[in-house]
């Protein structure tokens, strides 16, 4: 039996991290409908929890949250051992031009309001097209 590729069968795992949950839905049933998997958290502590049990092959991230920003979550990310060249996007309104200044951490960063279609563009330019309708 050999291995297949994982984008011919196995459906992508993104992970969205936003305290402004209408936000985190949008984005999540947007990304669900391309056919990836998405989980959500509401902080970045969240995140690294999930992260604990979770293998996700993205990460999209708010910068504004409460107890922890999107940069720092993405440090702890990528001081992770096993995390760390797991690729991040940056979400943010007028906090954006900081993410850009951190293209160590971030793989793309959108300004807020994003535009839905540019995002799922990235998201499948990086993982490629999730198995489900296009």
């Amino acid at each position: 039996m050999h291995r297949v590729d994982r984008t011919e069968t196995a459906m992508s795992t993104i992970l969205i991290v936003d305290d402004e949950y209408l936000i985190a839905d949008i984005l999540s049933f947007a990304l669900e409908d391309e056919g990836y998997l998405t989980v959500t958290a509401g902080s970045g502590q969240r995140a690294l929890s999930i992260l604990e049990r979770e293998r996700p092959h993205l990460i999209i991230t708010d910068y504004m949250m409460p107890g922890m920003n999107g940069i720092e979550l993405a440090e702890a990310v990528r001081g992770h051992k096993t995390l760390s060249t797991l690729p991040i996007m940056l979400m943010s309104g007028a906090q954006a031009h900081l993410g850009l200044a951190r293209p160590d951490l971030f793989v793309e960063v959108f300004d807020k309001p994003f535009d839905l279609q540019v995002v799922l563009t990235r998201v499948k330019a990086l993982l490629g097209p999730g198995p489900g309708p296009h």
